[in-house]
């Protein structure tokens, strides 16, 4: 007998139902894992409440870490016993075990843990994206991360740092202020208590910054975009406070020439090659000590819900990782 979290109908957390599921062996070109943990990534929610609208019922969550228990016909990338990672578009995580296509498989290096690899995986891949193909951040630029202690913020200042740029975050209290500054933020920006345009122009002598990474959307998308220097890139890769509202493209004009893009992770992972080198990537960046993981928290994956409802509050920094 197997669990697996599901929602059969979208809403709060609470339609985070734990519940026996069967899964059955593994067809050719697939197998069976047993997860040990699961990352929780805020797209999670967006399935739940029905911002990313899909069939139901569903089991949320793209990424995990696991061991292979079965092997189906023709696969030969993998073999039983062998612990392995995944990110795929496709839902599916929260659950003990699962059938996923090898192809989707990344076989974890001794160095990295299961808890470290599902920490990582999907957003140590995102950051790379963001830092080497949205925007090749330089030496010397320096850019604005909002919500600079959470999951992929953590990763993102400490590359950002890496490559020789300044950090300047925006964050909600004092203790996440501090764990910014600890992983690659030069400056941070408490926006519950100061406004973070204003510190920008001041920080940088007025000359603003030529990219904001932006994963709140609504609240923070129109004010970010004073904060851009000319022909400045907003990039937004994620929506935790709402959708961007509709505007008028001339607000670009009028700002300064500025440019605007809505990138996805799912658009790069072309084949089975893109996704093993770029997973390489970060786990080299992990064990040379360039990225240290934060795990904030920690939940056993029958509790889910509890997992979403701190996450939505925004009582949770860094990685949120589910334990089977």
């Amino acid at each position: 007998m197997t669990h697996a979290i599901r929602v059969h109908e979208t809403g709060g957390p609470e339609k985070l139902r734990w519940e026996v599921v069967e899964v059955g062996k593994p067809g050719a070109g697939e197998v069976r894992l047993r997860h040990t943990a699961i990352g929780v990534d805020y797209a999670d929610i967006y399935y739940r409440t029905g911002v990313y609208p899909t069939a139901l019922p569903i089991v949320p969550g793209h990424e995990a870490v696991g061991i292979v228990e079965e092997v189906g016909a023709g696969v030969n990338d993998v073999s039983i016993g062998d612990r392995v990672a995944y990110v795929t578009q496709e839902i599916g995580a929260y659950a003990e075990t699962r059938l996923m296509p090898s192809r989707h498989l990344i076989k974890l290096p001794p160095g990295i843990s299961d808890n470290e690899a599902a920490a990582i995986i999907l957003k140590g891949m995102t950051v790379r994206y963001l830092v080497r193909e949205t925007y090749d951040v330089k030496a010397n630029d320096v850019v604005l991360v909002h919500a600079a202690a959470g999951g992929v913020g953590l990763i993102l200042c400490q590359w950002l740092k890496h490559l020789g740029a300044t950090v300047i975050g925006t964050v909600s209290n004092e203790h996440k202020a501090a764990l910014a500054k600890a992983n690659g933020c030069a400056y941070t920006i408490d926006y519950t208590r100061e406004d973070f345009v204003q510190r920008v122009r001041d920080l940088t002598d007025g000359r603003k910054v030529p990219v904001v990474y932006d994963s709140i959307g609504k609240d923070t998308f129109t004010r970010s975009l004073d904060c851009l220097a000319p022909e400045g890139l907003m990039v937004v890769f994620g929506h935790t406070s709402g959708k961007v509202t509709p505007f008028d493209l001339m607000l670009l004009a009028t700002k300064g020439s500025l440019y605007v893009t809505r990138p996805t992770l799912w658009s790069r992972l072309k084949n089975k090659e893109d996704l093993i080198s770029r997973a390489n990537e970060v786990f080299s960046k992990v064990s040379e000590g360039t990225v240290r993981i934060t795990i904030g928290q920690t939940y056993p994956l029958r509790e889910a819900p509890r997992a979403h409802m701190d996450l939505e509050s925004r009582k949770t920094i860094g990685t949120t990782i589910l334990s089977v």
